[in-house]
Parts: C-alpha cells; structure tokens; sequence
C-alpha cells in the first residue's frame, strides 16, 4: 500500500491511499487538482465529481472490480448534500482499492467493413483498457464513413466484467446506415463573398460518394482562399430520398483590407523598409489583390538604395478548385556596386496545388529593363517563362524545428528587343531535425543552387547573375562581395557570376521558453561556368545570434564576421530582422 500526501490547502489535506493505479488515479482526480484557496463546497463538488473520475480511471488501466471512499471530515462524500457542505473541510481521504487487471475475453466488433479486422490490442492475453475498445470502435466508424457511410453509428453495445475469470466481454453492433453522395452545399455566414464563388472553391464533388477526405479538402481550399476567418463543413442530420446528402457549411468572413510594415537593418546592407496593402476580397469572389513597396540599402555600403514596387492579383479556383489565376507586375530600381538597373515586369499565369504539400505554377511573363555597368548600358525586352515547384513540409514555415523545404524555379527568357536568350535556374533547399528534453536544440541547414544557361557573364541581364555575401547568402562578408572579375578593353570588370552554390548551417539552442541562442556557419561560391565549383571563388562567414519569439516569429539578431580570406575576424557585421535568417 502508498500513500501519497498533496500539500495542504488552508489547512485541509487530500490524501490518496492506493494500492495500484496511483498515477493514473492521482491525475484524474479533481480534489488532487484544487487551489490552496478552494472553500468547502468546492472540495465536496470535487469529491462527489471525483467517484465518476476514479472509476473512469480505473477502466482505463484495465481494472474493473476496484472500489473507492471518499470521505470529507470522515463523512463519505456521496452521503453529503451539496448543498449542505461542512463549514470547514479539515481532512479529506480518497481510498482506492484498485483490484485486478482485467483481460479481453470475447470481442465482437461488427460489421466491419471488407478486408478489415479487429485491433492486435484487442486479443485474449492483452490488458482490456478501455481506451483499446473505443479506439477500435471509432476506427470501425471511421472505416465506414471513409466507404461512404455518413450516418454509420453504434447500433448497440454490450460489455461484461467477469470477474472470476477477470476477462472482460465486449460486442458492439454498427449500424452503416445508406451508402450516399454528395447533395447540395448549402452556405452561410457570408456576406460579401459570392455564394457560387464559395461553392466553386470548395470544389465538392456534388453527386459522387460521400468521402471524409473530400471534405477535409473543401475546409483547407476555403482557408487557403484567405477571406475567412473560419470555416466549418458539417453533414446535414438526415440524408435525402434521393440517395444524397447536403453538406452544411458556415464561414466566418475575414475583415477585407489588411495592412502591415517591416523593417530589416543590417551594418552592411543598411536600413530596409517595407509596406503592403491587401484586399482579401477585391470583386466578391475572394479575389486578392495586395500592393507591396520597398526601399532598401538605405544608409548601407551596398550601392544606392534600391526601390521596388510590386502588384499582385490572385483568384482562387480558376478552371478547377485547385488552380490560381495570377498576374504579377513590377517597378524596381536596383542601385548595386556593379550595376545600376531600371526595369518593369509583368506576368500572367497559373498556380496549382498537387497535393497539400506541393504546388506549381507557370507563368508567361514580359520584361524590359534598362541596365548600365562598367562594361556599358544597354536596354533589352524579354519574353519569359517563369516555372516554379515548391514542397513545403515544415511544422512551422517561420520558425521550423522539423521537416524541409524544397523549392525550384526555372525562367527562360527571349529577347524581343536586344540580343539576350537563355534561362535561369535557382533551387533552395531547407532541412531542420531537433532533438532534447522537448526540442531544446535544432540544427538548420539551406543549401542553394543557381545557375544560368547558354548566356555568358557578358549577355545574361545583371539582375539574373549570381552574387554571394550578406544575410541571404553568407553572413559575416558584404554585401554581394564575391562575384566575377574578368578583363575587358585592359580594364577589370566586376559582375555577377553564371553559377552559384551556397551553404548555411545553423545550430539553435533555447535557453528559455522565448529565447534562443544561435551559432551559424555560411559558405558561398561564384563561378562563370553554368555549373558551380568549376570555376571561380569562394568564401565563408560565422557567428552568432540571438532569438527572441514573439508569438508571431522569433525577432532575430545575428553577429557575424568573416571566415575566409585575409580580413578574418577583423569586421563585424550586424543583422536585425524578424523571423527565423532561414
């Protein structure tokens, strides 16, 4: 026998005497559970609640002949009124012999659908936990409604305790009721978004067989769209003559408009602010046009400052329930050491989701832009083909502890004006495994590739080349520090480079429950080849950092210097931003 003694609550004890079960006991009770300054009508509402408790418990570890007391000043608690509850409580005991454990005799699920059997849990030697019968049943049902049962339910159960044998006998009857199909979506909660439009990005396959999945993928399209708050798709109690079943769905609109600012500083890139303004509804159909504007490399040692203006305007469930219209335009200023660039872009295309995890997209897009370096200035219009997959398999894109991220891009281009042809292609890969007493440390690791094709240094525009040094790249080196130099006209040229391949490591220790410390190691290479590390240099970076986590993402603080070359340790560099560097 045990006794374990809880601390004294104004001067009452709660005493748990138990022969087994203690943990299981000791966590469902109710009276273990109450404040220091609990009054007497909470311990007797605790008391009498705590019988129910117990006995639940108990089932749950298999014992079924067990009996328990509960006395409060030595009354038994279910003697006492609730209403007439002692004006002190000076002692309450809570005796629990738990009894033996019970085994699973006679088990009879059924029906059950085609090619599906009972549980391993289930058999004659293994303990009879309640939790094992109401698993198998559940999973029954939900084999059911996965064939296309909505309305299957327990028809009728029947559970004995033999306590000679300690066996426990179970037979549950289902019920499947009808096999149906998918009748109306009826909607409501909306008041500027379009009925049919909701109909269309749910994208329920009015007329097929019923399916639990089809309705999970309904809900996730309506949240994805942007314009709800919540979303909620429920069967209608009773199903139609007709073989059918409407499915209820209630949304909660999203306020329309949304606005937000950034801010980004680094002692290299300087100051980078940013704004955005969004309609989450713009035409009544959860259309989404969203206006972003930046400066960047204000006060910086990188060039001028750059300006850019972007509009995008996206529509849900063009064609199909999975694919997005979307046109993109741009105005941008780059003022980079190596190049100046004034250009206007826009696209139109298409976004389709695969699967939960992975989307594509393909675009055609017109660009012209007008660029001055050392080697001289020149003005092109291109024809491009944006081309875009991502797998996103993060638990938490802006603060990941598990999983990876893939994402790869593709864009040929074609000159109409000026004699530019040729594609780029860049790929960005992110893993993150953690481990520790509730994942205290996380290693990140990002690797990117870029490379472009059959244009050289000299005819690729100066915006499709490849740089390396600063946050995007390698912390600790400048800014775009490492790029191509090659000799034209007896001069040095310095430019972007046709390839690319960059690596960042991570380790991510928290200390606190909001912080976090972080060390990092970068490295970067530029060659003037398409494939990297045949040509060109590289370079590194290290540091460390500091995470504070919001709520909303970690605000991030990294000191960095560099690791390579002849300037080793002698700058130190400063990067501020929010959310995780990748």
């Amino acid at each position: 026998m045990a006794v374990l003694l809880a601390g004294s609550a104004s001067a009452q004890d709660v005493r748990l005497i138990a022969d087994n079960a203690r943990d299981a006991l000791n966590a469902a009770s109710l009276l273990r559970a109450l404040d220091d300054d609990a009054d007497p009508q909470d311990y007797v509402a605790a008391a009498r609640a705590d019988y129910r408790r117990l006995l639940t418990a108990l089932y749950a570890e298999g014992r079924y002949g067990g009996t328990i007391s509960i006395t409060v000043n030595g009354v038994e608690a279910a003697n006492i009124d609730p209403l007439d509850a002692p004006v002190t409580v000076d002692e309450v005991v809570i005796r629990v012999d738990a009894g033996p454990r019970f085994s699973f005799g006679d088990v009879v699920i059924a029906p059950l659908p085609p090619c599906t059997t009972l549980p391993a849990d289930l058999g004659p030697r293994r303990t009879a936990r309640t939790e094992r019968v109401e698993a198998a049943v559940s999973g029954g049902l939900s084999a059911w409604r996965d064939l296309g049962y909505p309305k299957v339910e327990v028809a009728d159960q029947r559970v004995v305790a033999r306590h000679d044998d300690r066996k426990l006998d179970v037979n549950v009857t289902l019920d499947t009721g009808p096999r149906l199909r998918f009748g109306e979506l009826n909607i409501s909660g909306n008041d500027d978004v379009r009925t049919e439009r909701i109909e269309e990005i749910a994208g329920l396959p009015k007329g097929e067989v019923y399916s639990p999945e089809e309705i999970a993928k309904a809900e996730q399209r309506l949240r994805r769209a942007g314009a709800f708050d919540s979303v909620a798709l429920r069967e209608a109690d009773e199903a139609n003559a007709d073989g059918t079943i409407d499915i209820n769905a209630q949304v909660r609109e999203s306020r329309p408009r949304r606005n937000g600012l950034g801010i980004e500083v680094s002692t290299i890139d300087g100051w980078t602010l940013s704004a955005f303004w969004m309609h989450r509804n713009w035409l009544g159909g959860a259309e989404r046009l969203r206006i972003d504007g930046e400066i960047a490399g204000i006060d910086g040692q990188t060039g001028g400052a750059d300006y850019r203006l972007r509009g995008t305007f996206s529509r849900p469930a063009t064609f199909n329930p999975d694919t997005d219209f979307f046109i993109r335009s741009e105005l941008a200023r780059e003022d980079e050491p190596e190049f100046l660039l004034d250009s206007a872009s826009v696209e139109v295309g298409f976004s389709r989701r695969l699967t939960d995890d992975l989307t594509v997209s393909a675009a055609l897009g017109l660009l012209t832009a007008r660029e001055e370096t050392d080697a001289g200035t020149r003005e092109y219009t291109l024809l491009t083909l944006p081309l875009d997959a991502t797998l996103e398999r993060r638990d938490e894109p802006t603060d990941a502890t598990e999983g990876y991220f893939l994402n790869a891009s593709l864009t040929p281009f074609v000159s109409v004006v000026g004699d530019v042809n040729g594609a780029r292609f860049f790929a960005d890969t992110r893993g993150y495994y953690s481990f520790g007493e509730e994942a205290q440390v996380t290693l990140a690791a990002r690797g990117q590739f870029g490379s472009v094709l059959s244009a050289g240094v000299d005819e690729a525009p100066a915006d499709f080349l490849f740089y390396s040094g600063g946050g995007g790249t390698v912390r600790g080196q400048p800014y775009n520090d490492l790029g191509i130099d090659r000799i034209e006209d007896g001069e040095v040229i310095t430019s972007g480079g046709t390839s690319f391949a960059g690596l960042q490591l991570e380790a991510r220790f928290r200390v606190r429950r909001n912080i976090s410390l972080v060390t990092f190691y970068d490295i970067g290479q530029v060659g003037d080849t398409a494939l990297p590390f045949e040509t060109g240099d590289w370079h590194a970076g290290a540091g460390f950092g500091l995470r504070y986590d919001t709520g909303i993402g970690p605000i991030r603080l990294d000191l960095a210097t560099q690791a390579s070359g002849d300037d080793v340790g002698e700058d130190l560099q400063v990067y501020v931003g929010i959310g995780q560097a990748f």
